[in-house]
C-alpha cells in the first residue's frame, strides 16, 4: 500500500519534513511492508522554500538585509526558470535580531534583494510566499531593492519602513529591475485583506508585529497615502483587490508594480511540488499541522491537501498537536479520522517538546488501521 505524508510545519516544534520523517518511522515500525512517499507541504509562509526543496528544487543561498537591515543568510528555491522567494525567511517576524518588534521600520528591502538574486539565476517565473511578515511597507522596500526610488518632498531617498510613506512625494521607476518586465509574479497568499481600512493590513495584522492603536492609525494612513501616490504613478488602483493586504501590504506592491498575480497559497505549492501525480496509486494520504481549528478552513495546506486527495478518491488522515474541530466539521473538509497529539500527552507544554515521539506513536497506530476507508472522524480514540 503507497502512503502519502503531506503535512505542514507543527509551528514552535517542527517542520514540515520533521513531522512527515517521524510519521513514516512510525508507520514503518508497524508496516515494514508500507510504500512510504515523503511530501511536506507549506500555504506560501515558513517552510514554502523547504516544500520546493523536498520536491527537487535546487536551494540557492543569498546574504540579504533582514527586516530591520542587518545582513541575513537566507536560500531561495530553483528548479529551471521557476523560483520560490520565501518572505519570511528573510524579512518575518522571526529574522527581527532581538526580542522586541519594529512596527514601525521593519521593511521588505531584502525581499526585494531575493528576487534580484533569483532573475541573476535566469529565473522568469518567481513565485512569492508572503506569510510571517515582520513589515507593514506595503512592499516599498522590495520595490527600493528593485531599483524604484521612493522620495520626500526634499528630494532625498525615503527611509525604510511602513511609518515613512507618510512623507512619500514622488516614485521614480526609471531605475527599476528591467528583467521585471519579462517576467512572471506569482503572490501565495491566504488572506482575503484590502491594503487599507479597518479590515486592512494595519487594522488586521500591525498588533501581531507590535503596533499599538497610535501606530496602527499611523501605518494605515501611511499606507493610503501609498496607495494613493502609486495610482497616479501606475495607473492601477490595486488597494481593495482582496488580499492586497498580505504580508503588510507586500502583495499590494507586487500586484500593482510587478503585475503579479495572487494565487491561493496551498494550491499554489502542491502544484509547485507535483502533488497530484504523487498521489497516483496511493492509498491513503496523512496531513496535518500544529493546531486543526477554523483557520485550517480558511485555506491552510491541510485543507488543500484533503481538497486534492478528494479529487482522486484517496482518503485522508489528518494529525496535529491539538484538534479543535468537530466531528462534522472533519467530515466536511475531507477528512476521514483526526489524531491528537495532546490525546497521548495533554500537558501542551510536554507535547511540544516530545513532538516527534508522540508523531512516531501517532503513525504506528495508523498503521495498526490501514486499510483505512471513508468512516466517520468519530469513531474510535480519534476524532
Amino acid at each position: 500500500m503507497r502512503v502519502v505524508l503531506a503535512p505542514d510545519k507543527f509551528k514552535g516544534s517542527a517542520s514540515a519534513r520533521e513531522v512527515a520523517g517521524a510519521l513514516a518511522a512510525g508507520l514503518r515500525a508497524a508496516r515494514p511492508d508500507l510504500e512510504i512517499a515523503e511530501f511536506p507541504v507549506a500555504d506560501g509562509g515558513d517552510g514554502t522554500v523547504a516544500a520546493a526543496v523536498a520536491a527537487g528544487f535546487a536551494e540557492i543561498p543569498v546574504t540579504a538585509a533582514g527586516p530591520v537591515g542587518d545582513p541575513v543568510g537566507t536560500h531561495f528555491a530553483l528548479r529551471g526558470r521557476t523560483a520560490v522567494v520565501e518572505l519570511a525567511d528573510v524579512t518575518g517576524l522571526r529574522r527581527l535580531p532581538g526580542p522586541g518588534l519594529a512596527p514601525l521600520t521593519a521593511s521588505t528591502f531584502g525581499v526585494g534583494q531575493v528576487i534580484t538574486a533569483a532573475l541573476d539565476a535566469g529565473a522568469t517565473e518567481i513565485v512569492l510566499g508572503v506569510g510571517g511578515s515582520a513589515s507593514t511597507d506595503g512592499g516599498a522596500g522590495m520595490l527600493q531593492a528593485l531599483g524604484a526610488r521612493l522620495t520626500d518632498a526634499g528630494g532625498r531617498d525615503l527611509a525604510r519602513g511602513g511609518a515613512a510613506l507618510a512623507g512619500l512625494a514622488a516614485v521614480d521607476l526609471a531605475g527599476l529591475d528591467r528583467r521585471i518586465a519579462g517576467a512572471r509574479f506569482l503572490v501565495a497568499c491566504d488572506v482575503d485583506s484590502p491594503l487599507t481600512g479597518p479590515a486592512g493590513a494595519a487594522a488586521v495584522f500591525g498588533p501581531q508585529k507590535g503596533a499599538g492603536p497610535a501606530e496602527v492609525g499611523l501605518l494605515d494612513r501611511a499606507l493610503a497615502h501609498w496607495a494613493a501616490v502609486t495610482a497616479r504613478v501606475t495607473g492601477r488602483d490595486a488597494a481593495r483587490v482582496p488580499g492586497a493586504g498580505a504580508a503588510g501590504g507586500t502583495a499590494f506592491g507586487a500586484l500593482a508594480y510587478l503585475g503579479a498575480d495572487l494565487v491561493a497559497g496551498a494550491d499554489l505549492v502542491l502544484g509547485l511540488i507535483g502533488f497530484d501525480a504523487a498521489l497516483a496509486g496511493a492509498g491513503l494520504v496523512v496531513t496535518g499541522e500544529g493546531s486543526l481549528d477554523r483557520q485550517t478552513l480558511t485555506g491552510k495546506a491541510p485543507l488543500g491537501v484533503a481538497r486534492a486527495a478528494a479529487r482522486r478518491g484517496v482518503p485522508v488522515v489528518a494529525v496535529a498537536g491539538r484538534v479543535l474541530l468537530t466531528g462534522p466539521e472533519l467530515a466536511a473538509a475531507g477528512f476521514t479520522i483526526a489524531y491528537a497529539l495532546t490525546d497521548l500527552e495533554p500537558d501542551p507544554a510536554i507535547a511540544m517538546s516530545r513532538t516527534a515521539d508522540l508523531l512516531k506513536r501517532v503513525g504506528a497506530r495508523i498503521a495498526a488501521r490501514l486499510p483505512i476507508g471513508r468512516a466517520s472522524p468519530a469513531d474510535g480514540p480519534e476524532r
